[in-house]
């Protein structure tokens, strides 16, 4: 039940920040189409005055930093337990020096986002570039996609429930980190800041399915089943059988991922063209930001009647020497 819940948790906080950060970037994107200084940014503030309101202003950042903590506690819980393991190797259960590698990881991004708070709030104490902030983010979603990738390869089958989902959450990871890094080289390209966003999204929803697949039993593909003499949420945990029943959950697994990617794209579809709407950018937007006329005002009316006066004086004293 633990795992489960760690797993609906990772998908709260991931799914919720990169829905954030896909609105907040297309609104910057947006804003700056008039003037073409746009550029990527690692974290966005909420829209607030600079002073007077810095909790509201950066509570997206402050709750990551809790999420990060939490994470990073249950990870400690878990290499600290004294839980049986299928696989040891020497004396120390793989699954501690796991859950210590992903502790290490965690505490990566928990700097990252510690200096990017830094950085906003004072930043006459940390001055922190974006492409390197962007650097730095790629190194960590790398460590992230290595770590899964070593997990998903301790397994006798590649096809292997566990595998499977923690091959696809390194596939996403992998992505996240290529995105950081073209972010860092080139960081006017906007669809990278967006897919950026929505791979964030897309490993908070790969990790709920992961807790459901692996430890909720109403949603256990047929033909697997959980080891009652594990503990959940360490390697081993959930096994299938038979030949086919692991083909089939593989390919079930393959399928709930085209499904979520397309389910993320589209939403990240929606989004941009709600903020473009609310901005004002496009056909049928809530407020125009083309050029407009200023109506004359009674000083100027005035001008214009007597600049029509002089032309008609002119144009009659014309006729009467025809």
């Amino acid at each position: 039940m633990a795992a489960l819940l760690y797993h609906v948790f990772s998908f709260a906080a991931l799914f919720s920040y990169g829905l954030y950060h896909l609105v907040s970037a297309s609104r910057a994107h947006l804003k700056s189409q008039q003037h073409r200084d746009y550029a990527a940014r690692p974290y966005h503030p909420l829209p607030l005055p600079p002073h007077g309101h810095h909790v509201l202003r950066h509570l997206p950042i402050y709750l990551v930093l809790l999420a990060l903590v939490l994470a990073a506690l249950n990870q400690v819980l878990i290499a600290s337990s004294a839980a049986p393991d299928p696989l040891l190797r020497g004396r120390t259960p793989v699954h501690r020096l796991a859950a210590l590698q992903s502790t290490v990881i965690i505490l990566l991004f928990l700097l990252i986002a510690a200096s990017l708070l830094v950085a906003h709030s004072r930043p006459h104490f940390l001055h922190l570039p974006p492409d390197l902030s962007f650097l730095l983010a790629a190194l960590a979603f790398g460590f992230h996609s290595a770590s899964s990738a070593n997990s998903a390869a301790s397994y006798d089958h590649p096809d292997d429930l566990p595998a499977k989902c923690d091959a696809v959450a390194s596939t996403v990871a992998a992505a996240s980190s290529a995105l950081c890094l073209s972010l860092a080289v080139f960081p006017r390209l906007f669809v990278a800041e967006l897919a950026l966003a929505a791979s964030v999204s897309l490993q908070g929803l790969w990790s709920l399915q992961t807790g459901l697949s692996l430890y909720a039993e109403a949603f256990i593909p047929e033909g697997c089943h959980r080891l009652l003499d594990v503990a959940a949420g360490i390697e081993g945990s959930t096994k299938c059988e038979l030949e086919e029943s692991r083909l089939r959950a593989a390919a079930l697994l393959d399928l709930a991922f085209v499904m979520h990617t397309i389910f993320v794209a589209a939403v990240a579809v929606l989004i941009y063209a709600a903020v473009a709407r609310a901005v004002g950018v496009g056909p049928g937007s809530l407020r125009k930001m083309g050029s407009y006329e200023v109506l004359p005002t009674g000083s100027s009316g005035g001008a214009l009647n007597d600049m029509d006066q002089v032309q008609m004086k002119a144009i009659g004293k014309n006729a009467m020497q025809a």
